[in-house]
């Protein structure tokens, strides 16, 4: 029934999908009822994948969380372990909405006969038509929410579908009373539009979740379904990708994606990471060099051993991370969360008393019953529930599409009030790519250009990675060189035509720099340089320009982070610790600041935890990834500034949204209690508030340009 996972001897993770999980309503009553077990330490939905993740004792097994999820009035259904493409409730929807439209007009056509002052036979004849088609119609396009209302009953205990059951059937009666009777009126049309209408709202919220998706489900479809692996004696054989196990090996053509995560054993080419981080130049990748999942090998053959395969390929990490994007706990879903809480009890109360006072003041029991619907489906708080939402699942969207993926939607709320950055440099502001010397390449002779390719590419040190890419990226071929070794903490060995060559650390230096040393000719000292990242100094600058200061704080030494703090124009604390870094952001909060941590290590885990708000590139440390908030996939800085303005527009969005649906119920209630609205009237505003919540969220869809 679901997909568990062990974190601990005491812990483990269980997800279920809940695919009738469908407002902040659903998704306070699941996360409240589930932390009452006391075996369980906490439950998280998100509602855009409809999914809910429980963390729990080893010893509360499957089943009794199952049982706990319907005795709440929510079924769930299994969920496997692996990413893959989520429950939709759009399909589901479809039907009942087509039913509950097309039999709602025809009625609506059959009522304009009765309104224009059809009368004795004609008009009982409109009623019986209008019942006929009514009738079933509304057993069928309420099924939703007849369904969702009855197992909360059964269970004892109440959520948002109840009153709009009871509005409807109680309508329905009403409106059958009144054709049995001859009676003048009949609400059969108000009935089927107020149905027609939440559904239209529930699809359209059901499609935006999709939409959300989309890029996730279409990033995951461009991972390949399998790979040629190599098996004993040099054997072929096809190997579907969730077949595929680390330490196989894949035999890459050219023109072909990756199935899985590995390092190359045989071969050399380039390849286009676009799909992942972007960037559409490709990138070379030589023996003993990672590849992903996903990315396309454009130039010629490799083979590469399995490391990750299926769930555990950094493309499934990167869908697993949007996935976990969620609004729980914005300040502003918890306004919600208690709103809709206190809404079924407050608006059957509310119901009663307007039937109850009516009656004394002389109204007939039907006139009475005609109110009460009317201030049954009038109060119905969807737009409430969509205001946070629907905006936090559009924006999440955008941003996804623009590389930059939310894995906690509140973080758009805190990102959207830092007024303060602070940049850690190796990584972060820098690619943490050392990089040549250009001018010490040029003044290099082809020989030894030769040379130094053939020792560095046969080492994994970063510094003789990034010169050989360097030099291959010139065209430079190896040498042919005799007793290649390594030497740990020295450098690489050989002999090339009789003379000692080494690529080894420079004697004396303090500098970040290899030095090629060939017998009879002078040592050529090579330096390093990690290179700022793209656009970093604009992005700072556009950082200022939304109030926002910033500064670099590192753990790098005072040498190298004066020439970044130089490059950028920041100012710079060097040689911090994860201590010192946390307790920068602590003092920085207490002066009143809030604070923004912009990191990737695993020694930037505990600022990206303790700031208000956090964001780490796709480079980053699982450690980095896992504690920031937002995870930016492309090399440009550009995508912090971006994160802001679109979190800013969002915050405004939900604003708008919460001012929309209490200005709807601060005049459609009274209206309703007055009698001055028929159940006809109440569906088409009470669906009409939440369309325009709705169509407020989706202007977020360019949130992130």
């Amino acid at each position: 029934m679901s997909a568990s996972e062990r974190l601990s001897p005491e812990l483990e993770t269980s997800v279920f999908a809940v695919p009738t999980a469908h407002c902040a309503g659903c998704m306070s009553k699941i996360e409240r009822g589930l932390c009452a077990l006391p075996q369980v330490t906490g439950a998280r939905v998100n509602l855009t994948s409809r999914m809910v993740t429980v963390t729990h004792d080893p010893a509360l097994d499957d089943q009794a969380l199952v049982e706990e999820l319907a005795r709440l009035g929510f079924e769930s259904k299994r969920r496997p372990k692996q990413v893959g493409k989520p429950f939709s409730a759009v399909k589901p929807l479809l039907g009942p909405l087509a039913v509950a439209a097309f039999a709602g007009m025809n009625i609506m056509l059959l009522s304009v006969s009765v309104w224009s002052g059809a009368e004795g036979s004609t008009r009982d004849l409109f009623h019986w038509l209008s019942a006929l088609i009514a009738l079933p119609a509304v057993a069928y396009a309420g099924r939703p929410f007849f369904k969702s209302a009855w197992s909360a009953v059964k269970h004892g205990t109440t959520n948002m579908d109840v009153p709009i059951s009871l509005g409807v059937i109680i309508a329905c009666g009403l409106s059958l009373y009144e054709v049995v009777t001859g009676g003048e009126h009949a609400w059969f049309d108000g009935a089927l539009m107020l149905l027609a209408f939440l559904l239209a709202g529930r699809v359209l919220d059901a499609m935006m979740r999709d939409r959300a998706r989309g890029a996730i489900d279409a990033m995951l479809g461009q991972a390949a379904p399998g790979a040629l692996v190599l098996g004993e004696g040099g054997a072929l054989a096809w190997t579907a990708s969730e077949a595929l196990e680390p330490g196989m090996v894949m035999r890459v053509a050219v023109g072909e994606r990756l199935a899985a995560d590995g390092e190359i054993v045989a071969g050399s080419s380039s390849f286009d990471q676009s799909l992942l981080t972007g960037e559409t130049t490709p990138v070379a990748r030589i023996q003993g060099e990672e590849v992903l999942a996903g990315t396309l090998n454009l130039h010629a053959p490799v083979d590469v051993r399995v490391s990750h395969a299926g769930h555990d390929t950094t493309l499934a990490e990167i869908a697993r991370l949007m996935e976990a994007s969620t609004q729980n706990r914005s300040r502003y879903v918890r306004i919600a969360d208690r709103a809709a809480r206190l809404y079924a009890p407050a608006v059957h109360s509310l119901a009663a008393l307007a039937v109850i006072g009516w009656l004394i003041a002389g109204a007939s029991l039907y006139q009475a019953l005609v109110i009460g619907v009317a201030v049954l489906i009038i109060t119905c708080p969807c737009a409430l529930g969509l205001a946070v939402p629907v905006a936090q699942v559009v924006a999440s969207g955008s941003l996804l599409r623009a590389g930059i993926m939310v894995k906690d939607g509140s973080a758009l709320e805190r990102m959207a009030s830092v007024n303060r950055a602070l940049f850690d440099k190796t990584g972060t502001l820098t690619l943490g790519r050392p990089t040549p010397d250009r001018p010490a390449l040029d003044a290099m002779t082809p020989e030894d250009a030769r040379i130094a390719l053939a020792l560095a590419s046969n080492s994994r040190h970063p510094l003789s990675r990034a010169l050989a890419e360097a030099l291959m990226a010139r065209g430079v071929t190896p040498a042919a060189l005799d007793d290649v070794t390594e030497v740990a903490g020295t450098g690489m060995a050989g002999t090339w035509q009789g003379r000692k060559a080494q690529l080894r650390r420079p004697e004396g230096s303090t500098s970040t720099a290899v030095a090629l040393v060939i017998e009879g000719r002078p040592v050529r000292l090579i330096p390093f340089a990690d290179q700022l990242r793209d656009h970093a100094r604009l992005a700072i600058e556009e950082l200022g320009r939304l109030g926002i200061s910033s500064s670099i704080i590192s753990g790098d030494n005072a040498d190298a982070v004066a020439v970044a703090a130089r490059q950028t124009g920041l100012t710079g604390q060097a040689g911090a610790s994860p201590a010192a870094k946390q307790e920068t952001i602590e003092r920085l909060q207490k002066a009143g600041q809030q604070v923004l941590m912009v990191g990737d290590g695993l020694n930037d885990g505990p600022a990206l935890a303790a700031a208000n708000a956090s964001i780490a590139p796709g480079s980053a440390s699982d450690v980095g990834m896992q504690a920031a908030d937002m995870v930016f996939v492309q090399e440009s800085l550009l995508a912090i500034p971006r994160a802001v303005r679109a979190s800013r527009a969002t915050m405004r969005v939900v604003k708008q949204n919460f001012a929309l649906a209490i200005a709807y119920n601060v005049l459609a209630v009274p209206l309703a209690l007055a009698g001055m609205v028929t159940p006809l009237v109440a569906a088409i505003a009470m669906s009409a508030s939440s369309l325009i919540v709705v169509a407020n969220s989706l202007r977020l869809v360019r949130a992130a340009r």
